[in-house]
């Protein structure tokens, strides 16, 4: 299941992004940018990924990704959990939304920078394998991403924090700040939009 979506240069364009986020000045503290690129850079590509598919966009994306790690660097001291990666995804919609807001040209509420921290929940009982993973597999990647692009947000924010990224229930819960019931009600409406989708570009291949 294809877990990026990085073209040639893409990934070291976002590194250097996200290494302006870390401490030029002596008086910062070399320690907590060394503890933030560990903690936070293996999860890079996946953030790009997710930007992506929100925006739809290249450049946004690594705008947003430069930010997201921006914000995320300015809050590291108080982090204590959950996941990086989920907290980093948290971070980034809020990026995101905001820029929707923009692009809208409506004001925005206020958001936090970066989410409270938060004990880790029991994830939910999850079924591995679904007839969607399944096809996932066997789709090229240019489809896959065509098909979950036309995907009407939230369902495709939804559907890409699970399939694609492979976020627990509850994870993308704390993520999008909904009940996990919604989000397994988005993820349902997702996956059944994809199948009707797959159905029909088989049946104009015929």
């Amino acid at each position: 299941m294809p877990g990026r979506w990085i073209g040639p240069g893409r990934a070291d364009s976002c590194s250097a992004a996200a290494g302006d986020a870390m401490p030029r000045k002596k008086s910062e503290d070399p320690e907590k940018a060394l503890r933030f690129r560990e903690a936070a850079l293996p999860f890079l590509d996946d953030t790009y990924t997710l930007a992506r598919y929100l925006l739809r966009d290249a450049a946004d994306a690594e705008d947003a990704v430069q930010e997201c790690y921006l914000r995320a660097f300015k809050h590291f001291d108080r982090y204590r959990g959950p996941a990086m990666k989920p907290w980093l995804f948290a971070i980034l919609r809020n990026v995101c939304r905001a820029e929707y807001a923009r692009r809208a040209g409506t004001p925005t509420s206020a958001i936090e920078d970066a989410p409270e921290c938060a004990e880790q929940a029991p994830l939910w009982h999850e079924d591995q394998e679904t007839p969607e993973t399944q096809i996932l597999r066997k789709k090229d990647s240019d489809t896959l991403r065509q098909l979950v692009a036309a995907l009407a947000e939230p369902f495709r924010q939804t559907f890409v924090l699970r399939e694609i990224q492979n976020l627990s229930y509850r994870e993308i819960a704390d993520v999008t700040e909904v009940p996990v019931g919604t989000v397994m009600s988005r993820l349902a409406r997702a996956r059944a939009m994809l199948r009707f989708a797959w159905i029909a570009e088989e049946e104009q291949r015929k």
